[in-house]
């Protein structure tokens, strides 16, 4: 099993041992830092902590982690332009699988300006990008995130994250591959098998988005078994399990 998206960050080395003993193999982790910060250079501190040092951390569990980088737009308000040249090295020198989270959340000028540079710099180096949806007025802001995708990425480069029964119309006949995260506060795993039992499982990523908030590091076999107790095609269940992470995410 692949695990879309989590913030390795924010957990404990218990965790990754559950995860791996559960069926996860590999793990995508995201860059948020949890609140607010105006200093690039922390910022960037945080980047190459989750590099350099949790993947490693992970891997002494049996964990692969697989990297994603960005500015989410939680941190927005930085001037940004390190970052920028940082993740255009990353890129180049394939240490991350994409930039994220990256996204909108309180549709400030600066999420906006943020948001769109690093679309543009995904685009230009053929990156692929996990886009953040906000828990509150989340209708809305993916109305903004669809106004703005198709005048800077290819949709073949996007993951639109943390959809859930509500939104899920307005994405469904779009391009664009969709994660569904299962989380406490969030989406249980009925309704994840409610939306893949009506919508089928090409177009859908699985992911837990553990992080320092309320989260269930096995959120991800618990959803795959209960595809399994309730007779899912296997060949279904396996694209959702890791088939459509592998092809997206060419891993």
């Amino acid at each position: 099993m692949i695990d879309t998206h989590i913030h390795a960050d924010a957990r404990t080395g218990e965790d990754f041992n559950n995860m791996y003993l559960s069926g996860i193999d590999v793990a995508v982790t995201c860059a948020f830092y949890p609140y607010n910060e105006f200093n690039d250079v922390i910022l960037l501190n945080h980047l190459r902590r989750i590099l350099n040092y949790d993947v490693k951390r992970a891997e002494e569990y049996g964990l692969e982690l697989k990297v994603a980088l960005g500015i989410h737009p939680t941190n927005a308000d930085v001037d940004g332009k390190i970052i920028y040249e940082n993740l255009y090295e990353w890129i180049e020198n394939k240490k991350i699988i994409a930039i994220g989270e990256i996204g909108l959340e309180d549709l400030t000028e600066k999420e906006y300006e943020v948001f769109k540079k690093q679309l543009d710099i995904a685009e230009e180096t053929k990156t692929n990008v996990i886009i953040h949806t906000p828990r509150k007025n989340k209708s809305n802001v993916i109305d903004e995130i669809l106004d703005i995708l198709p005048q800077h990425i290819s949709s073949k480069h996007v993951i639109i994250d943390h959809i859930n029964p509500n939104v899920i119309e307005k994405v469904i006949n779009t391009d664009y591959t969709l994660g569904l995260t299962v989380q406490p506060q969030k989406m249980d795993k009925y309704e994840a098998v409610k939306i893949l039992d009506e919508y089928g499982f090409d177009k859908f990523l699985l992911n837990s988005d553990i992080s320092n908030k309320p989260s269930d590091p096995l959120s991800v076999p618990k959803t795959i078994r209960e595809l399994t107790k309730q007779n899912f095609n296997q060949k279904d269940i396996e694209k959702i399990a890791f088939k459509n992470a592998e092809k997206f995410f060419n891993i």
